[in-house]
């Protein structure tokens, strides 16, 4: 029924009467001053909304404020409360917030590793266990790529000892979501407790401060969630060789915890429909989006800040691709492209791109529809004579990109910083997994340096030091961009041999 109900809504929707197509210089995006966009920044990154923070008020007040503007603008909403089928410009999403690791020691043989230092809790109530401990390599297992690591083991009431990562790992929210499966599997195994020796190309420094501060997951309800939050599992400093010697060599281990308290929140990806113009081609949609929210206040940051100023704003990251993507929303709502434009702001990027991770798994409208993602996302920017854009040759539509940069006397840079890994590390990953062209489209920049990393996430990234010119041609750019893609005959496509293409190949059926 609800299914049914959606269907009918998307069609009142796509049955809008159409709207003449301006000359360039006429489009609302041309027209966009400077003073609104300056607004919605200087708003979204005001030190009253606290940092925006995933399910804390200042993210709910972001919400709201991009919510009204889209009611302002007259954007159809297409969520449909599952009780009372009500549309809303919300979808709302449960997530479980887990307070910073407590204290605990693991002992194996004469070794006694500390919480906090030499290992932390990674998931789990308190505990006290004393088992013996298994080896299991990774502590994967999947049949198409010929994993089995616990082939011939019991592990039922015992503590399994297993590698950080899989063999295809690289960044650290890959490493993260291997971690959620293996817990998976220990669980379904029988296991009583998990230790994890990371050994990933990252310092322990970095490590502990980032996964051992307050975490959010998503909920058990979300049908996403990691699984198993009471079972102890630990990531332990690998790169020690003495624990690694002490664990690998222990036929019993001590595991002792008094865990990390979870408390459930809630946020929401804020989403509005623009239906398109042309009836051959207002079916299909282009998917634009930017995460809202940034990280919060104090030591939630996890950066420097001072008694004067704890509190992270994120200007830039991601306030700059929030206003470009109200920039897009006016401007469609004036003067609709041909394809119709579903306009989504993301919540929980900074936690693991967990909004966009939801949304694709829970689509509003059909993935097979959406012909491109434009995401805008980035860590600030060193030069305002460029739009630097991650995935710009893979993705089909370098040509529009390249002319709706130019219209407003900016360039092109394409793929910044490559030893970054940054097209796998933002949202439009999540929809590029789903086999959707999704490039992102960034703020200037060339590498990452003192100056582009003096700002990012830290207190200092405050509305003020905005350039407000770049940030209206960023803005117009962005959505210039996503016209023309969106005006298109055909739908780009992703350059062949590109590891998304097969992912396409079955979204689309080609």
């Amino acid at each position: 029924m609800k299914k049914q109900y959606l269907s009918l809504a998307f069609a009142v929707c796509l049955a809008a009467p159409a709207f003449a197509q301006k000359k360039n210089n006429t489009l609302p995006e041309f027209q966009i001053r400077a003073a609104e966009t300056e607004a919605h920044m200087r708003f979204l990154a005001g030190d009253e909304l606290l940092g925006r923070r995933t399910g804390e008020q200042g993210n709910r007040v972001a919400a709201r404020y991009i919510a009204e503007q889209f009611r302002k603008w007259g954007l159809r909403s297409v969520h449909a409360d599952s009780v009372s089928g009500t549309l809303s410009y919300y979808q709302p999403i449960s997530f479980d917030k887990m307070a910073a690791g407590g204290s605990g020691e693991i002992t194996a043989d004469a070794e006694v590793m500390k919480s906090g230092d030499d290992w932390i809790l990674m998931s789990g109530g308190a505990a006290a266990i004393k088992a013996p401990i298994v080896y299991a390599a990774y502590g994967l297992e999947d049949a198409s790529k010929g994993w089995d690591d616990y082939k011939g083991l019991d592990v039922k009431g015992k503590i399994v000892l297993l590698q950080s990562g899989s063999p295809d790992t690289k960044t650290p929210s890959e490493i993260a979501a291997a971690s959620a499966e293996k817990r998976k599997v220990a669980i379904a195994k029988g296991a009583v407790a998990i230790i994890e020796l990371f050994n990933a190309a990252i310092p322990w420094n970095v490590v502990t401060k980032f996964f051992g501060s307050e975490k959010i997951s998503l909920s058990d309800d979300s049908g996403l969630a990691a699984g198993g939050a009471g079972i102890p599992h630990a990531w332990i400093n690998g790169k020690e060789s003495r624990y690694a010697r002490a664990l690998r060599g222990a036929k019993e281990v001590e595991f002792k915890t008094t865990g990390r308290i979870t408390t459930k929140v809630t946020s929401s990806n804020v989403i509005g429909l623009i239906p398109g113009t042309d009836p051959k081609l207002k079916d299909e949609y282009i998917l634009l989006t930017a995460h809202y929210d940034h990280i919060g206040v104090g030591k939630q940051g996890g950066s420097a800040y001072t008694p004067a100023d704890s509190i992270f704003n994120g200007a830039r990251d991601n306030a700059i691709g929030t206003v470009a993507l109200l920039a897009a929303a006016e401007s469609f709502s004036k003067n609709p492209p041909k394809r119709s434009v579903l306009v989504v702001a993301l919540t929980a990027e900074e936690v693991g791109l967990l909004g966009s991770r939801y949304y694709a798994a829970h689509p509003l409208l059909p993935l097979n529809k959406c012909i491109f993602n434009m995401n805008s996302d980035g860590a600030g920017y060193t030069d305002t004579t460029i739009v630097a854009v991650t995935g710009l040759n893979r993705t089909g539509a370098s040509a529009e990109i390249e002319a709706a940069c130019k219209a407003f006397g900016l360039t092109v840079f394409a793929d910044p910083a490559p030893e970054q890994g940054l097209f796998d590390r933002s949202d439009n990953v999540s929809f590029a997994k789903e086999g959707i062209p999704a490039p992102q489209f960034t703020p200037g920049f060339k590498e990452f340096n003192a100056d582009l990393m003096k700002n990012y996430h830290q207190a200092t990234d405050n509305p003020e030091t905005i350039d407000f010119n770049y940030l209206l041609k960023f803005s117009q750019a962005y959505t210039y961009a996503s016209r023309l893609i969106a005006d298109r005959k055909t739908a780009p496509m992703w350059s062949a041999g590109d590891k998304y293409e097969p992912a396409a190949k079955k979204l689309y059926g080609k």
